[in-house]
């Protein structure tokens, strides 16, 4: 395998795992799975594909979980390893999947944030953020002072 494809195995395998703990899971999944079954693995890989996901969402926290998510990379950068030397055009195809799905999933990485809020008093909760998920905001049903 050349060093392009082995680097592009490793990129995948990093994208996919990454993927694993991302909201986007499930629709990556289904190109994952389609990308496998180039190489006919696709009913074992969809399988494997949920344990570790599983695997990596108990872990998640705990002193294991680098471990683990070293291990699953390994065996996901390994099965695309057997897939690009059995089908080399599915080169593309996970060129396209790493394109499309890596910045979701580094989604961990911060950056420098600047939030400011202008133009006068707030009388409510402000938000400001990527995503919100079962907010429960609770008013007391007072007004605005009079200006």
């Amino acid at each position: 395998m050349d060093a392009e494809l082995a680097t592009l195995a490793g990129t995948g395998a990093t994208t996919v795992v990454g993927l694993m703990v991302t909201e986007t899971w499930e629709q990556a999944k289904q190109r994952v799975v389609r990308l496998f079954a180039h190489g006919g693995e696709a009913a074992t890989v969809d399988e494997d594909l949920d344990e570790s996901r599983d695997a990596l969402a108990a872990a998640t926290g705990t002193p294991d979980e680098e471990d683990l998510t070293s291990d699953v990379t390994a065996m996901v950068r390994l099965r695309l390893r057997r897939l690009l030397e059995q089908d080399p055009d599915a080169a593309d195809e996970l060129r396209v999947l790493v394109e499309e799905f890596a910045p979701a999933a580094g989604s961990d990485e911060t950056g420098a944030v600047h939030n400011s809020i202008s133009g006068g008093a707030q009388h409510g909760p402000v938000f400001q953020g990527q995503s919100f998920s079962n907010l429960t905001i609770h008013s007391s049903g007072a007004t605005a002072p009079d200006q």
